[in-house]
């Protein structure tokens, strides 16, 4: 099936982004598009795609939800039993991609993955909901099961295992921050001449610099 259809492709171009509209600090200049997401009222403006890769170079990519950011790095929370906490343990390196469609708006995030510390972890899995801290319980995530029943009855153990008492976070879920090495800010612009700018992190300097698109 062909996707080269007029109806798919449409022009990009409501907005433009020059090297003056920057803030010097790629971690602010991150709040400033994510606080525009915010407002433009996306179902989940944190969604983000993360790749990884295994130690002979097979990607893998998938959406999480980022859960805080600041000068440190990126988070998010996952099971590290999944294909992705083995690909991260086995090569620490990743890469986010932030997709904003009504924005026209790309961000895409290199770096080191390092792990939160166990009680960044515990405090934000005491925040989750009572279901999702009963699934972090249930979920052997990736791994091969029998049906849907047979996950809704480990669910069902643990809600009586832990019926009146707080859940623990399980040892296996854990928190990951990816250190960026490199941010790319990506504005859509007509006839696919679109603005690239990325923050490239050099003897520890931002250093700026536009991409050809």
């Amino acid at each position: 099936m062909t996707t080269s259809n007029d109806s798919l492709n449409k022009q990009f171009g409501i907005l433009e982004l020059k090297e003056s509209d920057l803030n010097p600090d790629p971690i602010a200049q991150f709040s400033i598009w994510y606080e525009e997401a915010l407002k433009a009222e996306f179902i989940h403006p944190n969604a983000f795609t993360l790749a990884t890769s295994t130690p002979d170079g097979k990607p893998s990519a998938r959406q999480l939800l980022l859960k805080d950011f600041d000068n440190d790095g990126f988070v998010f929370y996952s099971n590290s039993k999944s294909k992705k906490g083995h690909d991260l343990s086995d090569n620490p390196f990743a890469a986010l991609c932030f997709w904003w469609d009504k924005l026209e708006r790309q961000v895409r995030v290199e770096g080191q993955i390092k792990m939160v510390s166990e009680d960044e972890a515990d405090q934000y899995f005491s925040t989750r909901p009572l279901g999702s801290q009963l699934g972090a319980w249930a979920s052997d995530q990736s791994a091969v099961i029998a049906d849907r029943k047979f996950l809704e009855d480990r669910v069902q153990n643990f809600e009586d295992k832990y019926k009146d008492k707080k859940v623990p976070r399980p040892s296996h879920w854990n928190g990951y921050r990816l250190v960026p090495e490199s941010i790319e800010f990506w504005q859509g612009r007509d006839n696919r001449l679109h603005d690239r700018l990325r923050y490239r992190l050099e003897d520890g300097k931002w250093l700026i610099e536009r991409l050809a698109p």
